[in-house]
């Protein structure tokens, strides 16, 4: 039964991934091709483009073996809680040995160098043998929990949901996004393999705008709608359950018009990313709140003498969104370059306040916009993330909220929707 169950799973990646690769060669875009630009672009990217079909075969295989019991299976939820401490704190250690291997390479001092470089290293690897025991039970650990959470929110068959929750700790591929100069949309999005170098990607991105005339940009992700999904390996559990939660919430659409349309337009696409967010938001929340509550943060009262003597924190989102404001303002006046000189005069002003943003253009906003569960930030005043968070704040639940959104298949569909809560209050 185990092994049909993860053949059904395997089809639905192929069915999936299919509909997708049809729907970026069919997505439609102004004053381009963008069947062509795909394929141009591709041309540059197809000998480093990530092997989805390999690390699926890969991936399930290893959780085909995770179903055999681990000696978590039988503890009680405070041991099994610890054992994902343990896994964390473990990773911390393993970070820090990374470090230290890095400033012995760095050593002047050739012979203190090669003895503590050996030393670190043998450190290091004895602390990832450890992690490599560790990190299946704490993946099954959390895949329960959140499992748990989700069917406890309404989003089951016959008691579990479904699809089932699985992931897997893993480095994560980076995407090539290109957005055409004249207006930002996405109109490419190509997945890189997960260890292409800084100097590589800036050369792809240098060499699709040569030879298309449009905005690139090499971006990190934190977390992929693989199935098993794909979640970054990182100390911050708040974000981990988070992100578990925002990419099973793919692999729920992905079953239905939501899901299956995501690349059609920049309208459904902002939608299915701002409904995971929220979503994601509320899932991990719970979890941390049920599971691991000491992560919960404090409550924290300022006073009136603090709020008068303290400056202003440098608020991101506030200036991303003039910065996103400005930016289509002038493009659609349609001056290109002085946007684009904008957007760099505006990178260099967010860097000298910490945040090292190392290209800031259309391909930028392209892909970042659509995460509009927060008001402002780089979606600008792009009216379908304030449409997502209207119907999500005037919905009885989030499974209710998330029924609803998974059926529309266009954004007609999310306004209509709107429409009927205005009618029924």
């Amino acid at each position: 039964m185990r092994f049909t169950d993860a053949f059904t799973k395997i089809w639905r990646v192929i069915k999936r991934w299919s509909l997708l690769l049809m729907a970026t060669l069919l997505l439609g875009g102004s004053g381009l091709n963008v069947h062509d630009v795909v394929d141009r672009t591709r041309l540059f990217t197809r000998s480093v483009e990530f092997n989805y079909l390999g690390w699926t075969i890969e991936a399930t295989c290893e959780k085909l073996s995770q179903l055999s019991l681990h000696p978590a299976a039988y503890a009680g939820e405070a041991e099994r809680v610890q054992l994902v401490f343990d896994y964390l704190e473990l990773l911390r250690s393993a970070q820090q040995s990374e470090r230290e291997v890095q400033e012995a390479m760095g050593d002047p001092d050739a012979d203190q160098a090669s003895s503590a470089l050996q030393e670190h290293q043998k450190d290091l690897e004895n602390i990832r043998e450890q992690l490599s025991q560790l990190r299946p039970p704490a993946e099954s650990i959390l895949q329960e929990q959140v499992a748990i959470v989700v069917a406890d929110m309404g989003l089951e068959l016959g008691g579990a949901p479904f699809p089932p929750v699985l992931f897997t700790f893993d480095p994560l591929p980076s995407a090539l996004i290109v957005s055409p100069r004249e207006v930002i949309r996405q109109i490419a999005n190509i997945t890189l393999n997960v260890d292409l170098a800084l100097e590589r990607k800036v050369k792809l991105e240098g060499g699709v705008e040569e030879s298309l005339d449009v905005s690139a940009l090499v971006v990190p992700v934190g977390g992929m709608g693989t199935y098993p999904t794909m979640v970054q390996e990182t100390t911050t559990l708040t974000w981990i359950v988070e992100v578990i939660g925002h990419e099973w919430i793919h692999n729920y659409l992905s079953l239905r018009p939501l899901g299956m349309n995501y690349f059609t337009n920049a309208e459904l696409r902002t939608m299915n990313e701002t409904a995971a967010s929220l979503m994601g938001k509320a899932i991990g929340w719970e979890v941390i709140r049920r599971y691991y509550p000491a992560l919960l943060p404090a409550e924290t009262v300022s006073t009136s003498s603090e709020s008068e003597t303290d400056p202003p924190a440098f608020d991101f989102r506030k200036e991303m969104h003039e910065t996103r404001v400005r930016a289509d303002a002038l493009l659609e006046a349609g001056e290109i370059e002085a946007a684009e000189r904008y957007m760099e005069a505006r990178r260099e002003f967010f860097w000298e306040h910490g945040y090292r943003i190392r290209r800031l253009n259309q391909a930028y906003f392209a892909f970042h916009g659509a995460y509009a569960d927060v008001p402002g930030g780089a979606a600008g005043d792009d009216p379908v993330g304030k449409a997502v968070r209207a119907l999500w704040e005037h919905s009885p639940s989030p499974a209710d909220f998330l029924r609803k959104m998974a059926w529309m298949n266009d954004y007609a569909d999310l306004l209509a929707a709107l429409e009927g809560l205005a009618t029924i209050r």
